[in-house]
């Protein structure tokens, strides 16, 4: 009987020993679970400082997407101030961003995203406000980060707006792994957990 449980514990043993040698070695299995539902697309925007911001600049980063605007007084401040949970939380994680882009940026100049980012606490490498042509920030709402209806894209540009609450989470290969709801507390606690799993992968 003893010899029976010595080895069972034995080859239990040996098995949970494989496991954490299988995961060390083989990334896949490490994987978050999520399923990729877009790809992030090339884009060049302008920060709050001035600079020019491209995909190359966030490659191999875990970011989160999100859209405002700062004369906003409905949904942004309280979408804004989840986003700073999610910031305050991974601050001081290397691979880990977040790109506000403005869904107005005949009004959002590169000055007012700056002192709408410096109100908020804001570290410009850290939590990138984004500005930049609006078709091509509507663009990559709708076709790379699936946070708004492609349907919405109306003929004239001009006539269209996006008010969109809706975050993505894009991990370090730029796929975008699934959309949160920022005004629904639950939903920013998940998106801090697959964070946690994103920077992992």
């Amino acid at each position: 009987m003893k010899k029976s449980h010595f080895y069972i514990l034995f080859f239990a043993g040996l098995a949970v020993a494989f496991y954490f040698i299988i995961t060390s070695l083989v990334p896949e299995f490490n994987r978050s679970k999520l399923p990729s539902i877009s790809k992030a697309k090339p884009f060049s925007f302008t920060n709050q400082d001035g600079q020019q911001v491209t995909e190359k600049d966030i490659k191999g980063k875990v970011f989160v997407a999100s859209y405002f605007f700062t004369t906003c007084k409905g949904i942004c401040p309280e979408m804004n101030g989840n986003l700073k949970k999610v910031y305050e939380r991974f601050k001081d994680e290397k691979d880990f961003l977040i790109l506000s882009h403005t869904s107005d940026p005949e009004v959002d100049s590169v000055p007012k995203i700056k002192r709408y980012a410096d109100s908020v606490g804001a570290d410009p490498n850290k939590w990138i406000f984004l500005t930049g042509r609006k078709d091509s920030l509507y663009n990559m709402a709708r076709f790379a980060y699936a946070i708004d209806d492609p349907a919405n894209n109306l003929k004239s540009i001009d006539d269209d707006f996006l008010h969109t609450q809706f975050w993505a989470l894009v991990n370090k290969r730029g796929e975008v792994r699934k959309i949160y709801d920022g005004l629904k507390l639950d939903e920013v606690n998940a998106l801090i957990r697959d964070i946690k799993k994103a920077l992992r992968d």
